[in-house]
Protein backbone atom coordinates (compact mmCIF):
# COMPACT_ATOMS: atom_id res chain seq x y z
CA UNK A 1 0.00 0.00 0.00
CA UNK A 2 0.71 3.40 -1.05
CA UNK A 3 1.68 6.79 1.03
CA UNK A 4 -1.74 8.00 -0.41
CA UNK A 5 -3.99 5.00 0.09
CA UNK A 6 -2.64 4.64 3.48
CA UNK A 7 -3.98 8.23 4.01
CA UNK A 8 -7.59 7.73 2.41
CA UNK A 9 -7.84 4.66 4.51
CA UNK A 10 -6.60 6.61 7.72
CA UNK A 11 -8.91 9.69 6.60
CA UNK A 12 -11.79 6.77 5.72
CA UNK A 13 -11.06 5.25 8.93
CA UNK A 14 -11.34 8.56 11.24
CA UNK A 15 -14.56 9.81 9.26
CA UNK A 16 -15.72 6.55 10.36
CA UNK A 17 -14.73 6.60 13.93
CA UNK A 18 -16.22 9.95 13.84
CA UNK A 19 -19.57 8.80 12.67
CA UNK A 20 -20.12 6.41 14.83
CA UNK A 21 -20.55 8.30 18.14
CA UNK A 22 -23.24 9.96 16.07
CA UNK A 23 -24.86 6.86 14.73
CA UNK A 24 -24.79 5.42 18.78
CA UNK A 25 -26.37 8.54 19.74
CA UNK A 26 -29.18 7.57 17.04
CA UNK A 27 -29.55 4.40 18.03
CA UNK A 28 -29.44 5.58 22.00
CA UNK A 29 -32.11 8.11 20.85
CA UNK A 30 -33.72 5.46 19.00
CA UNK A 31 -33.23 3.22 21.95
CA UNK A 32 -34.77 5.49 24.51
CA UNK A 33 -37.72 6.07 22.31
CA UNK A 34 -38.46 2.41 22.49
CA UNK A 35 -37.94 2.26 26.26
CA UNK A 36 -40.21 5.50 26.51
CA UNK A 37 -43.12 3.38 24.00
CA UNK A 38 -42.51 0.52 26.03
CA UNK A 39 -42.97 1.81 29.12
CA UNK A 40 -46.32 3.79 27.54
CA UNK A 41 -47.36 -0.06 26.29
CA UNK A 42 -46.93 -1.11 29.78
CA UNK A 43 -48.48 1.11 31.84
CA UNK A 44 -51.45 0.58 29.20
CA UNK A 45 -51.57 -3.22 29.14
CA UNK A 46 -51.55 -2.84 33.59
CA UNK A 47 -54.39 -0.69 33.13
CA UNK A 48 -56.22 -3.63 31.08
CA UNK A 49 -55.14 -5.68 33.14
CA UNK A 50 -57.10 -4.15 36.44
CA UNK A 51 -60.19 -3.67 34.27
CA UNK A 52 -59.63 -6.90 33.40
CA UNK A 53 -59.63 -8.32 36.85
CA UNK A 54 -62.70 -6.00 37.70
CA UNK A 55 -64.92 -7.50 34.82
CA UNK A 56 -63.79 -10.85 35.81
CA UNK A 57 -65.14 -10.06 39.53
CA UNK A 58 -68.18 -8.77 38.08
CA UNK A 59 -68.54 -11.97 36.40
CA UNK A 60 -68.05 -13.94 38.90
CA UNK A 61 -70.64 -12.47 40.87
CA UNK A 62 -73.18 -12.68 37.64
CA UNK A 63 -72.03 -15.99 37.15
CA UNK A 64 -73.20 -17.01 41.31
CA UNK A 65 -76.46 -15.18 41.22
CA UNK A 66 -77.08 -16.21 37.78
CA UNK A 67 -76.47 -19.88 39.54
CA UNK A 68 -78.02 -19.14 42.26
CA UNK A 69 -81.30 -18.54 40.17
CA UNK A 70 -80.82 -21.57 38.01
CA UNK A 71 -81.20 -23.67 41.07
CA UNK A 72 -84.34 -21.56 42.33
CA UNK A 73 -85.83 -22.07 38.96
CA UNK A 74 -84.77 -25.79 38.63
CA UNK A 75 -86.29 -26.16 42.30
CA UNK A 76 -89.64 -24.15 41.20
CA UNK A 77 -89.93 -25.95 38.02
CA UNK A 78 -89.98 -29.22 40.50
CA UNK A 79 -92.36 -28.59 42.50
CA UNK A 80 -94.83 -27.08 39.68
CA UNK A 81 -94.36 -30.44 38.02
CA UNK A 82 -95.41 -32.37 40.82
CA UNK A 83 -98.03 -29.93 41.25
CA UNK A 84 -99.29 -30.56 37.61
CA UNK A 85 -98.98 -34.24 38.16
CA UNK A 86 -100.59 -34.03 41.07
CA UNK A 87 -103.42 -31.88 39.95
CA UNK A 88 -103.93 -32.70 35.98
CA UNK A 89 -106.07 -35.90 36.96
CA UNK A 90 -108.28 -34.05 39.28
CA UNK A 91 -108.36 -31.09 36.71
CA UNK A 92 -109.59 -33.11 33.71
CA UNK A 93 -112.27 -34.67 35.78
CA UNK A 94 -113.33 -31.28 37.14
CA UNK A 95 -112.99 -29.56 33.70
CA UNK A 96 -116.55 -30.33 32.35
CA UNK A 97 -118.45 -29.73 35.88
CA UNK A 98 -116.90 -26.82 36.78
CA UNK A 99 -117.94 -25.65 32.29
CA UNK A 100 -121.45 -26.94 32.87
CA UNK A 101 -121.41 -24.81 36.39
CA UNK A 102 -120.20 -21.72 34.87
CA UNK A 103 -122.53 -22.07 31.45
CA UNK A 104 -125.29 -22.35 33.68
CA UNK A 105 -125.23 -19.81 36.45
CA UNK A 106 -126.90 -16.19 36.01
CA UNK A 107 -125.86 -12.58 37.26
CA UNK A 108 -128.47 -12.85 39.22
CA UNK A 109 -127.39 -16.22 40.77
CA UNK A 110 -123.96 -14.80 41.37
CA UNK A 111 -125.00 -11.74 43.27
CA UNK A 112 -127.38 -14.07 45.00
CA UNK A 113 -124.36 -16.17 46.29
CA UNK A 114 -122.36 -13.23 46.78
CA UNK A 115 -125.14 -11.74 49.60
CA UNK A 116 -125.57 -15.39 51.12
CA UNK A 117 -121.64 -15.30 51.28
CA UNK A 118 -121.90 -11.60 53.09
CA UNK A 119 -124.86 -12.75 55.68
CA UNK A 120 -122.61 -16.13 56.66
CA UNK A 121 -121.68 -14.71 59.63
CA UNK A 122 -124.50 -13.85 60.97
CA UNK A 123 -126.77 -16.96 59.81
CA UNK A 124 -123.68 -18.63 61.83
CA UNK A 125 -124.18 -16.60 64.67
CA UNK A 126 -128.27 -17.22 64.84
CA UNK A 127 -127.40 -20.97 63.83
CA UNK A 128 -125.07 -21.29 66.69
CA UNK A 129 -127.19 -19.02 69.55
CA UNK A 130 -130.92 -19.77 68.21
CA UNK A 131 -131.30 -22.76 66.56
CA UNK A 132 -129.11 -25.79 68.05
CA UNK A 133 -130.42 -25.44 71.32
CA UNK A 134 -133.86 -25.70 69.87
CA UNK A 135 -132.63 -28.98 68.48
CA UNK A 136 -130.75 -30.05 71.49
CA UNK A 137 -134.09 -29.99 73.11
CA UNK A 138 -135.69 -32.15 70.78
CA UNK A 139 -135.18 -35.22 72.42
CA UNK A 140 -136.95 -33.81 75.49
CA UNK A 141 -140.07 -31.99 73.36
CA UNK A 142 -140.73 -35.25 71.27
CA UNK A 143 -142.46 -37.46 74.06
CA UNK A 144 -143.99 -34.18 74.84
CA UNK A 145 -145.74 -33.74 71.59
CA UNK A 146 -146.48 -37.65 70.82
CA UNK A 147 -148.61 -37.09 74.37
CA UNK A 148 -150.14 -33.76 72.64
CA UNK A 149 -151.26 -36.15 70.19
CA UNK A 150 -152.46 -38.92 72.23
CA UNK A 151 -154.65 -36.35 74.16
CA UNK A 152 -155.85 -34.81 70.66
CA UNK A 153 -157.34 -37.98 69.58
CA UNK A 154 -158.83 -38.54 72.76
CA UNK A 155 -160.66 -35.22 72.43
CA UNK A 156 -161.66 -36.05 68.59
CA UNK A 157 -163.19 -39.38 69.95
CA UNK A 158 -164.84 -37.53 72.87
CA UNK A 159 -166.43 -35.02 70.91
CA UNK A 160 -167.57 -37.56 68.02
CA UNK A 161 -169.08 -39.28 70.38
CA UNK A 162 -171.60 -36.18 71.30
CA UNK A 163 -174.95 -36.83 70.33
CA UNK A 164 -175.97 -34.67 67.26
CA UNK A 165 -172.41 -33.92 66.59
CA UNK A 166 -172.49 -35.38 62.70
CA UNK A 167 -175.74 -33.63 62.29
CA UNK A 168 -173.70 -30.77 62.92
CA UNK A 169 -170.85 -31.53 61.28
CA UNK A 170 -172.76 -32.43 58.01
CA UNK A 171 -174.52 -29.08 58.56
CA UNK A 172 -171.32 -26.86 58.51
CA UNK A 173 -169.75 -28.77 55.36
CA UNK A 174 -173.01 -27.66 54.05
CA UNK A 175 -172.94 -24.15 54.39
CA UNK A 176 -169.33 -24.09 53.10
CA UNK A 177 -169.85 -25.54 49.71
Amino acid sequence: MDARSLVAFARSTVDTALSVPGRVLGLLEAAESVVHRADELVTRTERVLDETEMIVGRARVVTATAETITADAGEAARVSRELVDGYAPLARQAQPLAKRFVDELSPHEVDAAIKLVDQLPLLTKHLIEDVLPILSTLDRVGPDIHQLLEVTNDVRQAILGIPGFTFLRKRGEDKED
